[in-house]
C-alpha cells in the first residue's frame, strides 16, 4: 500500500513546528517585524544542532509555505536543506501572503492536515513532535496524537503574561482580545500543556512563575535547558585592524566613533522597551560623555509604511533623540545584514562597550547569550532569561526596566570601573562556552528525550481483515440524526445515489450514538451497514467487512487510551453542579456522557479548569445545550476521520463530510470537504464563510445531495479553493438545483 512506514533506518527523527514568521537557512530577517526574531532564529540552529548528533537520523522543521512579492520567493520553497540531515519543510495553509501570527488561528486545521499528507508522503513518522510557540502548540497537540508520538512544548513568550502586562499598562480587556486573540492562544497553551509529554523551559522563572499561572501546571513534566549559542559566529574581537562596512555606517552617526558604545539589538516592539534606554541615556550627561548609544531595532525602509506597533516604537526614538538632542552621540541604522549582528558584539566589545537589554519581559535572552560570548559584558532587565544567565556566567548586572535611575547606574559601574569590566567581559566568554554552546544543547536535549516515559502508539498504515477500502480512492460521511435521517423521500434518493458510484466511494457514518443505537437507527430505516461505522462521539470505529460483519479498529482504541483516566473523571465531576450521567447504556469505555442542565452548571472553561487542575486530561463536547460528554483527549469524530485517511492512505482533499451539531464541528474543519445541513444547530454559525465549509439550502439528506453536487463528489471533484468567484457562484446554484434531480436516482 502506499505510503507504507519505513521502520528499517535507525536513529531518531525529530519534527520541529514553528508556524509564524519568515524561517530560512540563512540571511535571516531577525528584526524584520514583530515575528521573526529569537524564535526563529532558535529553531533554526536547534534542527542545526540535533542533525548533528549521531543518534538523529532527520530533522524537519516545520513552518507555513508564504507566496508574497513583498517578501522574498525564498519563503515559497516547499523543502529548504539546512544541513545534511536538516530540512526546512513549508506546509501551504490559509492565504499565500504574508500574515503576521495573531490572524493564522483560523487556518491552523489546514496544517494539521497538510503536514499530515507531508509524512505520509515521505514514508517516514517522527519520533517526537516538538512545538514552539502557542499556534503550533494547538497543532503539535494534534499532528502528536494522529502520530502516536510524544510531544514536547515550549512556550517562548506566554499568553497569560502577555495578558497580565497589557492590563497593567491599562489596556482594555476587549482591545487585547480583538488584536491578539488573546484567548484562543490561552486555551492553545493549555491544550499544549495538557496533552505534552515534556515542556522544555528557557529559565527556572518560566516554570515557576509563568507557567505556574497555567491550569495545566504540572511541573513535573517541566524541563529547564538554557538556549545555545553558535559559538562559530560568537566570539571576542581578535587584535589588529577591523573595520568592516558596519563600522562606516555607525561612523555617519557619530561624532566619535572611538568612545565605548552601549548597543541595544532587538525588534521595533513596545515590549523591548527601546524608549526607557534612550530617555535614561538622553538624561544622563555622564553616559553621554562616556559612551555612544547604538541601536540596532531591525531593519525599515520607509516608517510611515511600516506595521502600527512598529511604526510608533520607531516614531517615538526618533522624537526621543531629537528631544535630548543625541545627534553624534547615538547611532540607529536603517539596515543591517544578519551577518553583521556577530560583528557588532564583537565591535562594541573592542570599544569597552556593553551590551543592554531593556525589554519589560525576556523569556529567552538569545542576544544576551551571544554578547556574552563576544566578550561584551551586559545589563538587562530583571525578568526570566537575564537571571539565569547572569548567574551563570556573573558577566554583568540586572534592574528594572521600569527605573530610569537603575538603568542609568547600572550602565555607569562597569563604564567607569575597567577592571570590573574585564572581569565581567572574561566571565561571560567563559560561562557561554560552559553553558550555552550548541553541541551541549543537543546532548542535554537528546538526554530528555531518553527520559521521556511516554511510549509510542503508532498508527498502523495497512488495512486490517478482508475490506473493500483498499479498492476505493474517496471516502464519504455523513452525521446521522437531523443531518443523514430526517426525509424519508430525500434519505432513499441519497442511498441510490451513493449505490450508483459505490464501486469508486466509500461510504461512513459519524455519529454521537453508541454502536448499538446507530446499528437500531439504521435498521428501522432499512439502510444498509456503510464501509465504516464511527460511533460514540469518535471513540469507536468499526469496519463492514466479509458478509456484513463488523470488525472494530483495536488500535484506535489503544491510541486515545493517552492520559484517559474515566474512574478520576467521574470523581471530580460528580461534584459538579448541573451534571447528571446518562444511563449505563449512553456510557462506553471511551465516553463519559452527561445530560447537563446550563442554567446551573458552570460554564465549560470553569469545567475544564477543575479538571486540569487535578491533572486530568479530556475533551469536553457540549450537543445542544443538552448533553456534554467527555472524551479522551486524542478521540473525536474529526481526528477518527484523520486517523482512517492515514490508515487507509486516503487524502482528506477526498474525504466528504456532513454534520450538522456542535459535536461535528472539528471533522468540519481542516483539508476535508465539509458541509452543513440547512437545519444545522447554532454552534455551528461560527464556521460559515470558512472556503471548504459548505452551508447548504436543503435540509437533511436533501442537503447532503446539494453538497455532493456542489463538491461533484462522486465525480471529478471540484476543490472551493482552486475555483474563481465566478465559478464559484455557478457551483451555489448548480449544487441547489441538482439536489432535487438527484433524488430521482
Amino acid at each position: 500500500m502506499a505510503g507504507q512506514i519505513n521502520k528499517s533506518n535507525k536513529g531518531i527523527y525529530i519534527a520541529l513546528i514553528s508556524l509564524h514568521g519568515l524561517i530560512r537557512s540563512k540571511d535571516m530577517e531577525l528584526g524584520r517585524d514583530a515575528d521573526t526574531g529569537g524564535q526563529i532564529l532558535y529553531v533554526v540552529e536547534l534542527a542545526r544542532a540535533l542533525a548533528e548528533r549521531p543518534e538523529v537520523k532527520r530533522v524537519d522543521l516545520f513552518t507555513r509555505m508564504v507566496g508574497d512579492l513583498k517578501v522574498s520567493p525564498d519563503y515559497s520553497v516547499p523543502l529548504e536543506p539546512l544541513s545534511k540531515k536538516a530540512n526546512i519543510v513549508r506546509i501551504p495553509f490559509g492565504p499565500k501572503r504574508y500574515l503576521r501570527k495573531e490572524v493564522l488561528w483560523p487556518y491552523l486545521d489546514g496544517f494539521i492536515d497538510q503536514s499530515l499528507h507531508y509524512i505520509r508522503q515521505l514514508g517516514q513518522v517522527p519520533d517526537v513532535v516538538h512545538a514552539h510557540y502557542a499556534d503550533a502548540g494547538y497543532v503539535g497537540a494534534r499532528v502528536a496524537g494522529l502520530l502516536g508520538v510524544p510531544l514536547v512544548f515550549t512556550g517562548h513568550s506566554l499568553g497569560r503574561d502577555k495578558l497580565k502586562q497589557l492590563l497593567h499598562k491599562g489596556v482594555k480587556q476587549e482591545s487585547i482580545q480583538t488584536q491578539y486573540h488573546i484567548e484562543q492562544r490561552i486555551e492553545a497553551e493549555e491544550i499544549a500543556l495538557g496533552t505534552a509529554d515534556l515542556v522544555i523551559a528557557s529559565t527556572d522563572q518560566e516554570v515557576q512563575e509563568q507557567y505556574a499561572s497555567y491550569e495545566n501546571y504540572h511541573p513535573r513534566r517541566m524541563k529547564v535547558l538554557p538556549p545555545g549559542v553558535n559559538l562559530e559566529r560568537f566570539y571576542p574581537p581578535k587584535r589588529g585592524l577591523f573595520k568592516p562596512p558596519i563600522h562606516a555606517t555607525l561612523n555617519r552617526f557619530l561624532e566619535n566613533i572611538n568612545k565605548p558604545m552601549i548597543l541595544a539589538l532587538s525588534r521595533a516592539d513596545e515590549r523591548k522597551n527601546i524608549t526607557t534606554l534612550i530617555t535614561a541615556y538622553g538624561e544622563s550627561a555622564k553616559l553621554q560623555k562616556l559612551a555612544n548609544l547604538v541601536i540596532i531595532a531591525g531593519n525599515r525602509d520607509d516608517i510611515p509604511e511600516m506595521p502600527k506597533s512598529q511604526r510608533e516604537v520607531l516614531q517615538q526614538v526618533i522624537m526621543l533623540i531629537d528631544k535630548y538632542d543625541l545627534y553624534g552621540k547615538v547611532a540607529y541604522p536603517k539596515q543591517h545584514a544578519s551577518t553583521d549582528v556577530p560583528i557588532l558584539y564583537r565591535l562594541a566589545a573592542r570599544s569597552k562597550g556593553l551590551f543592554v537589554n531593556p525589554a519589560l519581559t525576556e523569556p529567552f535572552g538569545l542576544t544576551l547569550i551571544e554578547a556574552a560570548a563576544s566578550g561584551l559584558p551586559i545589563i538587562a532587565t530583571h525578568d526570566g532569561g537575564p537571571k539565569d544567565i547572569i548567574n551563570y556566567c556573573n558577566n554583568g548586572q540586572l534592574f528594572d526596566p521600569l527605573d530610569v535611575s537603575a538603568l542609568q547606574k547600572a550602565l555607569l559601574k562597569p563604564l567607569k570601573d575597567r577592571n570590573l569590566w574585564r572581569r565581567w567581559s572574561k566571565n561571560g566568554i567563559k560561562g557561554a562556552n560552559k553553558y550555552f554552546s550548541w553541541p551541549g544543547h543537543a546532548q542535554n536535549y537528546l538526554s530528555l528525550l531518553e527520559k521521556m516515559k511516554s511510549k509510542r502508539h503508532m498508527v498502523h498504515m495497512t488495512p486490517m481483515g478482508k475490506s473493500r477500502l483498499p479498492t476505493v480512492d474517496r471516502l464519504a460521511f455523513s452525521a446521522l440524526d437531523n443531518a443523514l435521517f430526517g426525509n424519508d423521500e430525500s434519505l432513499q434518493g441519497l442511498l441510490a445515489y451513493i449505490l450508483r458510484y459505490s464501486k469508486q466511494a466509500g461510504f461512513g457514518l459519524a455519529t454521537g450514538r453508541t454502536l448499538n443505537s446507530a446499528m437500531r437507527a439504521l435498521k428501522r430505516r432499512n439502510i444498509p451497514l456503510p464501509d465504516i461505522l464511527i460511533t460514540s462521539v469518535g471513540t469507536e470505529i468499526h469496519y463492514c467487512h466479509h458478509k456484513g460483519r463488523l470488525v472494530q479498529d483495536t488500535g484506535w482504541q489503544h491510541h486515545i487510551d493517552y492520559r484517559w483516566q474515566p474512574q478520576d473523571l467521574k470523581k471530580v465531576l460528580r461534584k459538579v453542579a448541573g451534571l447528571k450521567l446518562l444511563a449505563q447504556s449512553q456510557q462506553r469505555e471511551h465516553k463519559i456522557s452527561y445530560a447537563i442542565d446550563v442554567t446551573v452548571a458552570p460554564k465549560m472553561h470553569e469545567i475544564k479548569k477543575q479538571l486540569r487542575h487535578h491533572d486530568l486530561h479530556a475533551k469536553l463536547i457540549l450537543s445542544e445545550d443538552k448533553t456534554l460528554d467527555i472524551l479522551p483527549i486524542r478521540a473525536s469524530k474529526g481526528l477518527a476521520i484523520r486517523y482512517i485517511s492515514m490508515k487507509w492512505g486516503i487524502p482528506l482533499e477526498r474525504i466528504f463530510v456532513a454534520g450538522d451539531s456542535g459535536n461535528d464541528e472539528e471533522m468540519l474543519l481542516g483539508n476535508t470537504l465539509a458541509m452543513v445541513v440547512a437545519n444545522h444547530s447554532k454552534e455551528l454559525e461560527r464556521l460559515k464563510g470558512k472556503t471548504r465549509i459548505y452551508f447548504t439550502q436543503h435540509s437533511h439528506s436533501e442537503g447532503i445531495l446539494e453538497g455532493l453536487a456542489f463538491y461533484d463528489f462522486l465525480n471529478e471533484i471540484r476543490i472551493p479553493d482552486e475555483l474563481t468567484e465566478l465559478e464559484m457562484e455557478e457551483a451555489y446554484e448548480e449544487a441547489y438545483l441538482a439536489a432535487g434531480h438527484m433524488i430521482s436516482f
